[in-house]
């Protein structure tokens, strides 16, 4: 049975270990992380390519098992994590023959809630992610900042404590993902869910994050744990300011170790 704590952080990894049968050879993924993201934190995970990060979000999705080490939800080690998160992963993943309003309620569905009820519950919300008006539009006709948004929907819509956020603007352009990176903090302000996010971008870790980690080459391993001190709330007009611009320093330069080193060892 689940013994949940009060006051233990959300999600908190210890000592994750985690290797994959390459061609007949074990390798190494992960070795010793630990991550702790509290109640209503904004959690960031940035690191070389290869080096272990969605593998370590689908440790805490329950889509992986660890090798080595302990995940606990809120304190308690035996919590079953398969479907007590929320996760978006890069791809928004709509299905082409299914509305944006209908996309979004799939998740609900699956939970065993009337299409009706989930409609209903859906509409409750459109217009706080930006898709009022297109409910009935099918995604070909979406730009890629609105898919986004009808797949975090669809994330959200099951009400989850624990976010789970695999580079959800990674794909798109330079000017959309600003935005969809400022509507995201008003959302996190309004809600407070506690988010992990990857990221390859140090300005979008910087802006949204509470506290940022930094994982080696693989193995990934935590070589920084960065606390981001900017006031809240925040906007991209942030990026400019020279406390922002020194977190940033930070970040690339250890980033940059671990690009440099990852290529050499290559």
């Amino acid at each position: 049975m689940s013994q949940k704590t009060a006051n233990a952080p959300k999600i908190k990894l210890s000592s994750i270990d985690k290797a994959f049968d390459v061609n007949g050879r074990w390798e190494a993924v992960l070795e010793s992380v630990d991550v702790v993201a509290n109640s209503g934190e904004f959690i960031s995970i940035i690191g070389p390519s290869g080096c272990g990060k969605s593998t370590l979000l689908n440790i805490i999705a329950g889509l992986d098992d660890v090798d080595g080490g302990m995940v606990e939800m809120e304190g308690d080690a035996s919590s079953v994590r398969l479907g007590s998160v929320g996760y978006m992963q890069q791809k928004d993943l709509l299905m082409s023959w299914r509305s944006v309003l209908d996309n979004t309620i799939l998740g609900l569905e699956l939970h065993g809630l009337t299409k009706k009820k989930a409609r209903q519950r859906a509409l409750d919300l459109v217009e706080t992610f930006g898709l009022k008006g297109f409910e009935r539009q099918y995604p070909f006709a979406l730009s890629g900042g609105m898919r986004q948004r009808a797949a975090f929907l669809r994330t959200m819509l099951l009400d989850q404590d624990v976010i789970l956020l695999d580079e959800p603007f990674g794909a798109l352009d330079a000017l959309t993902r600003v935005q969809m990176q400022e509507w995201l903090l008003e959302l996190w302000e309004s809600l407070r869910k506690t988010i992990i996010l990857i990221t390859h971008d140090v300005d979008e870790a910087i802006l949204l994050s509470d506290r940022v980690y930094v994982l080696t080459a693989r193995p990934g391993r935590v070589k920084m744990v960065l606390d981001i001190g900017l006031p809240r709330p925040r906007s991209y007009q942030s990026v400019t300011t020279s406390a922002f611009m020194e977190l940033k320093s930070m970040l690339l330069v250890t980033l940059h170790e671990e690009s440099s080193r990852q290529s050499w060892s290559q």
